[in-house]
């Protein structure tokens, strides 16, 4: 699974570049609360630091304690979300604060298990909360560190696999120093955002080269092993944008679970058969589809169909449940999936052009 030759990771030497060169200005690094850490590892899963930064700050404007979160309504904390994908991982936050300020004083647990238990909060993101926050001996494995560790040891193997992940934990449980925790875990994330990057590292810089495997077997552009790609499916939808005369689109809430879970969307139709009966049974004026849109997740493409309409004078003005009349303004806080923003930003031009 690794090289027999490799010598042991020095977090010595991770260390002494850390304090050299590492980053130590981020946002969340000023006044490092266990909220304030556990906000921005949530925010950072699977999204880049840079793209967090605003949302984050924007985040910590409205919400600065736990309290103030759990009391928010779940839709205003979507709204701050929008365009940060991932949804369930707003919806645990919000699940999670209102579960700690259930708790005598309100704060954090102060161990990895009972991190562990609550909504959204996996072992790495519990180790990175336990030594970011509170300089306890965490230990994390996040995008980056899998990046650092693969290489330094040439593990050849897909990280997701279930022994290779055994193999990597091991591995950052053996690297992980008895003391300054917190350093620690933020000098390994930096050295995988800023020198062990995907493309382009900068090994000549890494104060790891000297006994990195990958760069030793001219591997480092081959690791980490990608995951094995499959063909995504392609599911296609027709979704409505249906104006009124006061500037309002229909907008339709989803189910708490699932894709966009509790999120404001456009109503959606199986094909346009299905939206041209719905409209007949409604007074709505459809108007010409415009192109296909491709929205892609991880496991499937979304080949979106987008139908704008008019809702006639005599039509059904005050939807049904689970439905609302949406200002295009955007004067009401709500939490929107990104292509469905796009979408209203487009149908704010359409409607300016049209006759």
């Amino acid at each position: 699974m690794t090289d027999m030759d490799t010598a042991p990771l020095d977090a010595a030497q991770v260390l002494t570049w850390f304090h050299r060169h590492g980053r130590h200005d981020l946002p969340w690094q000023q006044d490092a609360t266990p909220y304030r850490v556990w906000v921005s590892e949530i925010m950072l899963q699977q999204t880049q630091v840079s793209t967090v930064i605003p949302y984050f700050q924007r985040f910590m404007q409205r919400f600065p304690f736990i309290q103030a979160l759990a009391a928010a309504p779940i839709d205003e904390v979507l709204h701050l979300w929008t365009g940060l994908g991932y949804y369930a991982r707003a919806r645990n936050l919000h699940k999670t604060a209102q579960l700690v300020c259930a708790q005598p004083g309100g704060e954090f647990p102060r161990s990895l298990e009972a991190l562990e238990e609550l909504p959204g909060i996996g072992r790495s993101t519990a180790g990175a909360i336990l030594s970011l926050s509170m300089n306890k001996r965490g230990v994390i494995l996040d995008g980056n560190v899998k990046r650092v560790l693969c290489r330094y040891y040439a593990i050849q193997q897909w990280s997701g696999d279930n022994q290779t992940q055994k193999t990597l934990w091991a591995l950052a449980e053996k690297s992980t120093p008895d003391h300054q925790f917190a350093n620690y875990t933020q000098a390994m994330m930096d050295l995988g955002a800023t020198i062990c990057t995907r493309s382009k590292p900068g090994c000549a810089c890494c104060p790891l080269k000297e006994n990195c495997r990958a760069l030793a077997l001219n591997l480092v552009n081959k690791l980490p092993v990608s995951k094995p790609r499959k063909t995504l499916p392609i599911k296609p939808v027709v979704m409505l944008l249906c104006r009124n005369n006061s500037q309002q689109v229909l907008l339709e809430q989803r189910p708490s679970n699932g894709i966009w879970g509790g999120l404001w969307s456009l109503p959606e139709f199986a094909d346009l058969g299905a939206l041209h009966a719905w409209a007949d049974a409604n007074t709505v004026r459809l108007e010409q589809a415009w192109p296909v849109t491709r929205h892609t997740f991880s496991h499937f493409h979304l080949d979106i169909t987008p139908v704008p309409a008019l809702l006639a004078e005599r039509g059904v003005a005050e939807p049904t449940a689970g439905l609302c009349w949406y200002p295009l303004d955007h004067s009401v806080n709500v939490g929107l999936a990104a292509p469905v923003k796009k979408l209203l930003q487009r149908l704010t031009v359409y409607m300016q052009d049209a006759p």
